[in-house]
């Protein structure tokens, strides 16, 4: 069984609107945020072989925070492509994990990464998939277990064990 961690990264500041997108930082709520779940992911013993980020600034934060917080520390991997990717983008990068990666955090940005995350969770019509159906906020994150291999991720192939967002932590 492998683990798929999807986070969509933690809030960004707007404090500087002539900041580029690709260059905002997190505000200070996204700050908490993300420190909140990577101590959530530490309490529950999640530990990630792999974290792959978006390069924008926001999300290389939040995965700073996250990281910060778990032992063993992921290989981390930052890659541009991530930065605005579509769902199907984001499937794809999951199925080229190698086969003897057991777990993976994709950190990344909306609306690709909870499209991604529906995608996963298929027909399901569990509680916690509906409501990542209407809303993943900043610094969700959703878990999934996948049977099988990487290669053989595909929309409706996980099962959506957990879903958290920062103020059900609180």
């Amino acid at each position: 069984m492998k683990l798929a961690y999807l986070l969509r990264h933690a809030k960004s500041s707007w404090d500087a609107p002539s900041v580029p997108d690709h260059d905002r930082p997190l505000s200070p709520r996204g700050r908490r945020a993300a420190r909140t779940i990577g101590d959530h992911l530490r309490r529950t013993g999640a530990a990630p072989e792999i974290a792959l980020c978006s390069t924008a600034r926001r999300a290389t934060e939040t995965l700073d925070a996250i990281v910060a917080a778990l032992d063993p520390r992921p290989d981390v991997r930052l890659e541009d492509e991530l930065y605005g990717a579509s769902a199907e983008a984001l499937v794809h990068r999951l199925r080229r994990l190698p086969p003897s990666v057991p777990s993976a955090l994709l950190i990344g940005h909306n609306p690709g990464i909870q499209a991604a995350a529906v995608a996963l969770a298929g027909a399901d019509d569990q509680a916690p998939v509906a409501r990542l159906r209407d809303k993943m906020p900043t610094a969700a994150l959703a878990v999934f277990e996948l049977d099988g291999e990487w290669a053989a991720v595909a929309p409706g192939a996980a099962r959506l064990v957990s879903f958290v967002v920062p103020r059900d932590l609180a």
